[in-house]
């Protein structure tokens, strides 16, 4: 009887949110972000109570936004891990200033630390978790800031850009029908982004079958969500038009951490999937390169490995989590 009423207290301080600031917004603050252009207001979102695991969430995109994150709501309160959505300045949710002057990785590295601040998050407690264009910035957080981490996840995203194309190019490109591969490379080699087409061959040859593996009349509406409130601006600046590499005018394309790896000392999970866009052995790789880290296969996944390997990604992060909660990792 004692057990039970410890877990029914644990279970009920989680979702206590009585005498908090956020309280009356059900976890939502609107965070004020200084930046060399003017002080704008990024969306965040707690949910639940642990003063030992609060896990900051970085989306991807660049540009998109913390709804493909959505489904942890179905496990991670029931593990008792606190983890806050964050919409990136520029995403759907926060303020969405037109100036590309604001899209590079140091100001985005300073936004998560102002974040941080806010949120007063140190390295008793704060895991930082990003997926794709989310896990270059959290690599980069990682670089500048890791004195204040406890542990850092790196999902479905490798550390080397130009490895990144080559992979889409040399292994997941003839994996397409020769003639689609074909129309596709012509479109790319005219920069005929805008033609629908091309959208039109991606979603329906390499969408399904790297981003996430389900029919396009399937996809959860978290993720229909997140590529509707997908901020174009953001996203073409910097990664390009599609997930089908990045293109050379985009300002990520040179990006490459791979030799600086080895500075990271925090706990480090990295997460890839057999079908994703990013190549598994490269992320593989990676948690060899830095101090201390641990790998997690999806073997169904692709790119959004929580949603077509759920059970696996969920288990791995939790468990990762409580590991390094308990000294065991």
């Amino acid at each position: 009887m004692n057990t039970i009423k410890k877990a029914m207290t644990t279970k009920n301080s989680y979702l206590d949110y009585s005498g908090s600031d956020d309280q009356f917004t059900g976890g939502i603050r609107m965070i004020p972000i200084s930046t060399p252009k003017g002080e704008f207001n990024v969306w965040t979102k707690r949910v639940g109570n642990n003063p030992k695991i609060k896990v900051l969430l970085l989306h991807g995109g660049p540009g998109a936004t913390h709804e493909l994150y959505e489904c942890f709501d179905g496990y991670l309160p029931y593990e008792g891990i606190e983890y806050i959505y964050y919409d990136q300045l520029g995403s759907y949710y926060s303020d969405q200033p037109s100036d590309n002057d604001l899209w590079t990785i140091e100001r985005f590295v300073d936004e998560v630390e102002q974040v941080r601040k806010a949120l007063d998050l140190n390295s008793d407690n704060f895991y930082l978790m990003g997926q794709s264009w989310g896990g270059i910035l959290g690599l980069e957080y990682a670089f500048a800031h890791q004195e204040n981490l406890k542990g850092l996840i790196i999902s479905n995203m490798m550390s080397d850009v130009k490895a990144y194309n080559q992979y889409a190019k040399e292994v997941l490109g003839p994996q397409m029908p020769e003639e689609v591969l074909k129309e596709v490379l012509e479109m790319e080699e005219k920069e005929d982004f805008e033609n629908p087409r091309y959208e039109e061959l991606l979603m329906k040859h390499h969408y399904t079958d790297h981003v996430l593996r389900m029919p396009l009349e399937k996809w959860p509406n978290s993720i229909t969500r997140t590529f509707d409130h997908l901020n174009p601006e953001v996203y073409v600046y910097m990664q390009g038009p599609s997930e089908f590499g990045i293109i050379e005018k985009a300002t990520l394309n040179d990006w490459n951490r791979s030799e600086d790896l080895p500075k990271i000392k925090v706990p480090t999970l990295t997460i890839g999937g057999t079908h994703d866009t990013m190549d598994p052995k490269h992320m593989e790789w990676m948690a060899g390169e830095v101090q201390n880290g641990r790998y997690l296969h999806c073997p169904n996944g692709s790119h959004l490995s929580q949603y077509d390997d759920q059970k696996t990604y969920i288990n791995g992060v939790v468990k990762f989590l409580k590991d390094v909660d308990s000294g065991k990792f």
